[in-house]
Order: C-alpha cells, then sequence, then structure tokens
C-alpha cells in the first residue's frame, strides 16, 4: 500500500534525504541520537531488573530526567528519531522511549513545574514495565483470551511491580495505573470514570497512540503525522482531550522534522524543523 507524501514548496523548511549523519569529532558533545539509544539502553537495563531492585525510583527518576534534558536540547531531532525510526533496540523499550519523547514536547508547562514533568517522562517510560518479556511474542493484529487478559493487566501489573522495586513518587504511579483508562469508563484496569483519571495519564495515553500510530509493525502500515493527529481527533473526542489533542497540533505540527515530503521541484526531502522552531 502506498501514501501519498504532503508537498511542500521549495522554500519549506526541509533539506534534501542525507545519506548519513556525520559523527562527532574527538571530545564533541555526544549526539541527541546517540542520548536517545544510550536512554533506552538505559531503561531496558532498568525494566530487566525491577523485580530484584530497590531503587528503581531514584534510578528511573534520574533517566527522566536526561531524557527531558536531551529533548530540551535538541527537540526537533528527538521528533525527528520516532519518525525515522533511528532509536535502537527492543520495540517495547523503543516506543517507551518515543512515548516519553512526545510528552516532554508536549507537556504544557515545562519550565512551571519541571518535577512534574519528570514525573510524567518516567512513568511514560516504565507504563508497560510488567510486559518485557510478552510484548515481543504478539505477533498478529488479533489476540488470544490469555494474551488480551494480560493486556487488560499490565498497568496495574506495572504500577505494583514498580512500587515494590522502590517507586514511591504517587504521579508516576498514577499514570502508570491509568494511562490506558477511558472517559466512558471501558477502559482498564478499573474502569475508571473520566474524572477519575489525572490528565498526565491522558497525555500519556494520547502519546502512547501518537506514537503507536506512526510506526510501523509486521501487521499494518505506519501513519503518516498528520494522519495520526486525525485519528487522536477521532478517537478522543471530550473536550478535556480535544484540548490535550490541540496541543499535540501545536507542539508536533501536520509535518513535524522527519516527515518525507515532495518538493515542489520534485524533488525527494525531509523536514528538518518544526514550523514554529
Amino acid at each position: 500500500m502506498t501514501t501519498s507524501r504532503p508537498t511542500l514548496p521549495d522554500s519549506a523548511r526541509a533539506e534534501p534525504f542525507p545519506a548519513a549523519c556525520p559523527r562527532p569529532g574527538a571530545g564533541a558533545p555526544s549526539s541527541v541520537l546517540h542520548a536517545l539509544n544510550e536512554h533506552a539502553k538505559r531503561l531496558e537495563m532498568l525494566l530487566r531488573g525491577l523485580r530484584t531492585a530497590s531503587d528503581a525510583g531514584q534510578t528511573g527518576m534520574a533517566l527522566a530526567r536526561d531524557l527531558a534534558a536531551t529533548v530540551e536540547r535538541a527537540p526537533d531531532i528527538a521528533l525527528a528519531a520516532i519518525l525515522l525510526n533511528q532509536i535502537a533496540g527492543l520495540y517495547v523499550v523503543r516506543h517507551c522511549v518515543e512515548t516519553a519523547i512526545v510528552v516532554a514536547l508536549v507537556w504544557p508547562a515545562p519550565a512551571a513545574a519541571p518535577a512534574s514533568l519528570h514525573s510524567v517522562v518516567a512513568a511514560a517510560l516504565t507504563m508497560n514495565a510488567g510486559m518485557l518479556d510478552q510484548r515481543g511474542s504478539y505477533q498478529g493484529d488479533t489476540l488470544s483470551g490469555a494474551e488480551r487478559d494480560a493486556l487488560r493487566r499490565h498497568s496495574l501489573e506495572s504500577a505494583d511491580l514498580l512500587r515494590a522495586a522502590g517507586v514511591a513518587d504517587p504521579a508516576w504511579l498514577a499514570c502508570v495505573l491509568m494511562h490506558h483508562e477511558n472517559d466512558d469508563g471501558s477502559g482498564y484496569p478499573a474502569g475508571a470514570a473520566r474524572a477519575a483519571v489525572p490528565r498526565e495519564a491522558r497525555l500519556i495515553a494520547l502519546a502512547d497512540r501518537y506514537c503507536a500510530y506512526v510506526s510501523a509493525r509486521n501487521y499494518r502500515r505506519s501513519l503518516l503525522a498528520h494522519e495520526a493527529l486525525r485519528k487522536l481527533r477521532e478517537d478522543h473526542p471530550g473536550a478535556g482531550d480535544a484540548a490535550l489533542v490541540a496541543l499535540f497540533e501545536a507542539r508536533l505540527g501536520a509535518t513535524p522534522p522527519g516527515t518525507l515530503v515532495r518538493l515542489d521541484g520534485g524533488a525527494l526531502a525531509v523536514v528538518a524543523r518544526r514550523a514554529d522552531a
């Protein structure tokens, strides 16, 4: 299946698609892509060691602070890494890193409450803590009954695992626990109504879906960024979530960095910067 790429004028903020990114020289600071890949490695180590850990709260919060700082250093590159699939590692780990990047980019007021931002980024990184081994076995678009039951338990099991491993931050744990609850009470694990679900958990839920939409899997193609935003609008028509989707549209854009576009002259290019950057 083919999908037409957005067409931009030659003067748009897009650059001819590069063959490779240059490596930094000796003594140069680590590239943002290298930093993101290192964060993914650290996250995998954290998740694999949770069942015997007692200091996951400190380790996870340090990782969340480092990732948020990486995104702040070069937000356009961090966003492009999602669309260009340049973050290495297992899908379940890479997806959590990508979701955390989007949370950091869309966060309404990071300067006003950095501690809260780090709690929510930590929750995005660990939202699937109890599924590191299981999710790799899900190969099709139809789940068995046992697989569906495991999916519906994973947020509760993840929160319990994190708590036992030393996470005591209530905002972090609440976001992990409730990021699959729905406005109408049809979500899981508790079927909580909208009023009981923190706004930060709904933000993670939207970032989770956005990253899943723009990432190809073995059973479906990826969506273009503007298609992913459209699906977010259709999936979450409630007034509160409409405001969050508007933040996604404003902060990420319909053609974010990493989007492949066809210029007026016919050349294939990659968007390098967001329009308001």
